[in-house]
């Protein structure tokens, strides 16, 4: 178990005694809750910016959907995407900055942009030299559990299967030279799994705090609005609905909630935090 709660993410070190919150910074056509919203730079980084003023301690930058059946991006229009983000904001804001890819060449074009995290939802499987980029730049790591097919879904244990497997990739990465204080874990939930996969790890938290810091990634995903807070006919979770998870989460340990309604998801933070005094 770790027990120094900072993230050392390049020359920043995030202090995890109390949760943060990162903000979802999407500049993709397709994502599932806000693909399009964003779709040039210039608003991008506006759009970080009141992230950043509401509240959020990190800002995560992503130029390819993850959602089931999205689309492949090239490599060059990824960039084209996320690089003059990651550059309009490093000058205007201090928070933290993270990139979501799974291509090495992107993350390090966006860490030498002035990104200091690479939250990486393949572990490093989608690109052999992603390790070495995150070894070589001193870049905090987001290792997330999931499986190459989304419809994979057949597990004896899911609990138990994400623990061994993020406990894998933690290993890998210290044999690789990644700093244990450069990695945080995340269960990957709505990857490869359904609402009572996601649940069955949500109640089992407390396990995979022992092995590393956690984030969640919860909001808007579908498996909320499958507990009954959401829209139907878009297919997403309610903002309440994340923020409970959000909260749940943090009351069972995790370190970083990832989130679109990154003001309501502080606030409730702050209050959880004060009742905890």
């Amino acid at each position: 178990m770790r027990t120094e709660k900072i993230w050392q993410c390049r020359d920043r070190r995030i202090d995890l005694s109390r949760p943060h919150v990162m903000g979802i910074v999407n500049v993709t056509p397709d994502s599932f809750s806000d693909g399009g919203q964003w779709p040039d730079a210039e608003r991008a980084v506006a759009y970080g910016l009141t992230l950043a003023a509401d509240g959020a301690d990190i800002l995560d930058i992503g130029g390819v959907s993850t959602r089931p059946g999205a689309g492949t991006v090239s490599e060059a229009e990824e960039l084209r995407r996320v690089l003059p983000v990651v550059q309009g904001l490093v000058g205007q804001t201090q928070v933290v900055l993270s990139v979501d890819t799974s291509r090495a060449n992107v993350a390090r074009a966006a860490i030498k942009s002035g990104a200091s995290i690479v939250n990486d939802v393949m572990r490093f499987d989608g690109d052999d030299a992603m390790a070495a980029v995150v070894r070589e730049t001193g870049a905090g790591i987001v290792l997330t559990h999931s499986r190459p097919s989304h419809d994979d879904t057949d597990y004896a244990d899911v609990a138990a299967e994400v623990q061994t497997t993020l406990e894998n990739a933690l290993a890998y990465a210290q044999g690789q030279g990644i700093a244990e204080a450069a990695c945080v874990i995340d269960p990957g939930l709505g990857f490869a799994k359904t609402t009572a996969h996601n649940v069955a790890i949500l109640k089992r938290l407390d396990c995979l705090v022992e092995i590393a810091p956690v984030l969640i990634g919860a909001s808007r995903k579908r498996f909320v609005r499958e507990l009954g807070v959401g829209s139907e006919e878009l297919g997403v979770g309610g903002e309440g609905g994340s923020i409970a998870v959000a909260v749940w989460s943090v009351l069972h340990g995790a370190a970083i909630v990832r989130a679109h309604d990154v003001k309501g998801t502080a606030e409730a933070l702050r209050v959880i935090g004060a009742l905890r005094g």
